[in-house]
């Protein structure tokens, strides 16, 4: 069963990239993690560890609470 925390957070990480209109490619390279990875974490597949959330709030230049929001 899936955790709905997780659908709503990945679900907010990938509105807040495509509002910010940045690839998935340069989000990677900023945050120093695969192509693979990040959309692992924007399909649901993998859980992003809290650093990793860290890490995309502040590539996207956005408050951590932007994508933590509804959890």
């Amino acid at each position: 069963m899936r955790d709905k925390r997780i659908d709503v957070l990945v679900a907010n990480i990938r509105a807040e990239r495509r509002r910010k209109r940045v690839s998935q490619d340069a989000l990677c390279s900023k945050i120093n993690i695969s192509t693979r990875s990040l959309s692992a974490i924007e399909n649901g597949w993998q859980k992003p560890s809290v650093f990793v959330v860290y890490d995309i709030a502040k590539a996207l230049e956005i408050d951590i609470n932007v994508l933590l929001k509804g959890l």
